[in-house]
């Protein structure tokens, strides 16, 4: 899904032209006509789709100075890109001050406009994802800092927040990679135990004869290599909130010791003359079916209904795929910032394929999945063959890039560079009729030389996207040439 920008221009023929450029950058577009019409749109229900807008300083009515000052205190994330005929230092200042991200003078070229988006949009991104990791590094990670909309996300939110306001052990249970350490840091960031020691530990990774050490801690001397005290892992998360993952790992002789902590509120540490009290919350995790474990003997019954008071099931992304297209809209977003790259969208044939698929890591497969396309694409959006390793495990999706079939414009040299421009673009659209420039009125006549250079150059425009760069020098002048000629022939192109 692409990013929507709002474009506020009073005039009609700026308005469009602006929205052409945006789209040609994988864009989605709102526009507004006034500044009254801007925060109408803001205020209502598009207003959670929208990343970005540029604004229009002079306007009838409510100008752009004081949109500026109506939206900042209701979207004080939002980025502003400020468009004004009158570029004087004065203006920018005020403007900037008000809350713009940054200020174009008219008339902008698209280059300079995809510039300014692609900084505003990757410097939002990363300010996002750099307020996201300080919330959760202190405790404050909430249920909406998490991405989920979906019905099946229905229940699972609303038993998170009845946990939030207790402090009753809870066992989140879900596939591997759905975001369960995620889903216990909201539930620690809306209790009154938010700010205070998150630990997580992950019961699977720890060699079994370390598992006693780190949960419980050990003296100094207390054996072979204890050359320092340790605290714990319960001693570390106490007043906090104890995050054990994978707890379906633990070895039975550790639950006992487990079960007796949880019951007395109190550690004894490897090697300590006196038990340890602790003030911890404790939340679990688990992939496995804890029942069948019960039965077959892995896993004490004890413990498991002491873990299991307030059991939490997250479903896995292939049961809530409405949350596919915001989950990729934000990968994109925040990875390609994170790699620098111009990637604004997933191309419509490439969602579709995301959508087929049944994602059995989850989340964490998304993730990666997207991060893996950003590197390897070269284009402003990934396509299909940007997830080559999605598209072979579904029927209809080819990921094989497909052969370039444009024929590139002449380059022209020498005297048909410098003095023969309106005769070589003639020869050029002579030549190309089929690509939508003609030599012939409706009539059979010969058209005007002017107004075949005028169709050639929108012709070129269009077949490189506004970028002028490139129609200079497939057409064999010089940008100042090409925008002089633009604006000499009064053309009406789209991108300019």
């Amino acid at each position: 899904m692409a990013q929507t920008i709002l474009v506020v221009d009073d005039d009609p023929a700026q308005r469009r032209i602006l929205e052409e450029v945006v789209k040609r950058d994988g864009y989605r577009t709102l526009t507004a006509e006034s500044g009254t019409e801007a925060m109408e749109i803001m205020g209502g229900i598009h207003a959670k789709d929208i990343s970005m807008m540029i604004l229009d300083l002079v306007m009838p009515g409510m100008d752009g100075m004081e949109v500026l000052e109506a939206l900042r205190p209701q979207h004080p994330a939002l980025p502003v890109i400020v468009l004004t005929a009158h570029g004087g230092i004065e203006t920018v200042v005020k403007a900037m001050r008000a809350g713009a991200d940054d200020f174009v003078v008219k008339p902008v070229s698209p280059e300079r406009l995809h510039v300014s988006i692609r900084n505003a949009l990757k410097v939002t991104a990363l300010t996002g994802e750099i307020n996201r990791l300080q919330k959760k590094a202190q405790g404050q990670l909430t249920f909406d800092d998490i991405i989920a909309g979906a019905p099946s996300m229905g229940n699972a939110l609303k038993l998170g927040r009845r946990a939030a306001q207790s402090n009753i052990p809870v066992l989140i249970e879900g596939e591997s990679g759905v975001g369960k350490e995620v889903f216990a840091r909201a539930i620690q960031g809306e209790s009154d135990r938010a700010g205070r020691p998150f630990v997580t530990v992950n019961c699977g990774a720890i060699p079994e004869n370390l598992i006693e050490s780190i949960l419980f801690g050990h003296e100094k001397g207390a054996f072979t290599g204890a050359s320092e005290k340790h605290a714990g892992k319960f001693v570390e998360a106490n007043g906090g909130t104890l995050f054990l993952d994978e707890i379906g790992e633990l070895p039975l002789d550790m639950q006992v010791k487990l079960l007796r902590a949880i019951q007395e509120g109190e550690v004894d540490p490897i090697g300590a003359k006196k038990p340890v009290k602790v003030d911890i919350r404790l939340i679990s995790a688990t992939n496995r079916d804890m029942i069948e474990m019960v039965k077959q003997g892995h896993f004490r019954e004890d413990l498991y209904y002491r873990l299991n008071v307030f059991p939490i099931n997250i479903p896995p992304l292939r049961e809530r795929r409405e949350d596919l297209g915001e989950l990729v809209s934000h990968f994109v977003s925040r990875l390609a910032a994170e790699e620098g790259k111009n990637i604004a969208a997933v191309s419509q044939d490439a969602m579709q394929m995301l959508n087929a698929y049944d994602w059995p890591g989850n989340v964490r497969q998304l993730e990666n999945t997207i991060f893996r396309a950003i590197v390897l694409a070269d284009g402003a959006e990934l396509t299909i063959a940007d997830f080559p390793q999605i598209a072979s495990q579904l029927d209809g999706f080819d990921a094989t890039p497909p052969a370039p079939a444009e024929t590139p414009m002449p380059v022209m040299q020498g005297a048909a560079a410098s003095g023969g421009f309106r005769q070589t673009l003639t020869d050029f659209a002579m030549s190309n009729i089929s690509d939508g420039v003609s030599v012939m009125d409706e009539q059979g006549n010969m058209r005007r030389l002017e107004d075949v250079e005028a169709d050639l150059i929108r012709l070129a425009i269009d077949k490189y996207k506004g970028h002028m760069s490139e129609v200079a020098r497939r057409l064999g002048i010089g940008r100042s040439t090409l925008y002089r000629k633009v604006r000499d022939l009064g053309l009406d192109v789209r991108g300019e």
